[in-house]
């Protein structure tokens, strides 16, 4: 599984809250800081993406 996080993003900081081994804050919005996402963390991270409420996290 890849995720990224596009420009919409607004930088509330849920999906770092959600799912800490995936995601962290940069300046502007949050950052990706594994590629692929481990598979332990896989389930959190779809979380993050399902309830991020800009809908900024993309799944693939």
């Amino acid at each position: 599984m890849r995720v990224t996080v596009d420009d919409s993003c607004t930088a509330c900081g849920l999906c770092c809250d959600t799912c800490p081994d995936v995601f962290q804050m940069g300046d502007d919005k949050a950052e990706v800081i594994v590629d692929p996402v481990p598979a332990e963390s896989e389930a959190l991270a779809q979380q993050a993406a399902d309830e991020c409420p800009v809908e900024a996290i993309i799944v693939e």
